[in-house]
């Protein structure tokens, strides 16, 4: 009986609380559902993208139909703020953490070339490597194509080996052919199997 009372549309306990609370949860889901759909759409997951907006669409609809009915709420719009705000960094996180798609790594060595040629090339990183003359003489440019989730292991043999070594990292959207180590493309049930899996 009390919780009925306290959760009736028209209580001030639902309006106050419970309403903006809920508003809150739903900027979340449906934002963090909006960047992790534009970065499967970016890295060419033609199916599971749509799928995401389908449901990001309809929670935000849920959202903005509540505001709508409660537009003497301030709470509602402070709620609607901070559920967009961490639902933007909760998307970036989880991008982060199943680390979908491929990069191109740039690396201009300072020094011990062959050692990390020696080591990329023995854990089977593909290299290219090219000679270029740069603002203080002849250098060499070593690139390579790796898995976003190898990039850490790639970077921590770089700042080993190499610490004072310039380079850079793009997204890769498509590859074809050329030596990338685990370069199958997930599934899309791989992936949302990932989703599911980044809190262990």
């Amino acid at each position: 009986m009390i919780l009925n009372v306290l959760l009736y549309n028209d209580s001030d306990f639902f309006t106050w609380i419970i309403l903006p609370f809920l508003i809150f949860l739903s900027r979340i889901a449906d934002q963090s559902i909006g960047s992790m759909r534009l970065i499967f759409l970016a890295k060419g997951f033609k199916f599971i993208a749509p799928m995401l907006g389908f449901f990001e669409v309809i929670i935000w609809l849920i959202a903005v139909s509540q505001i709508m009915k409660h537009l003497d709420n301030v709470l509602c719009y402070i709620a609607y703020g901070a559920g967009f705000a961490m639902g933007n960094y909760i998307g970036m996180t989880l991008e982060e953490r199943i680390s979908i798609g491929t990069v191109l790594v740039r690396i201009i060595p300072s020094l011990n070339t062959e050692e990390l040629i020696y080591a990329l090339r023995t854990r089977n990183f593909g290299l290219t490597t090219v000679d270029a003359n740069g603002s203080r003489g002849e250098v060499k440019i070593f690139i390579s194509i790796i898995s976003r989730k190898d990039l850490k292991e790639y970077i921590a043999i770089i700042n080993k080996i190499n610490p004072n070594a310039f380079y850079t990292i793009e997204d890769v959207k498509t590859i074809n052919q050329g030596i990338v180590r685990n370069n199958k493309r997930n599934s899309i049930f791989g992936t949302i199997g990932k989703l599911f899996r980044i809190s262990k």
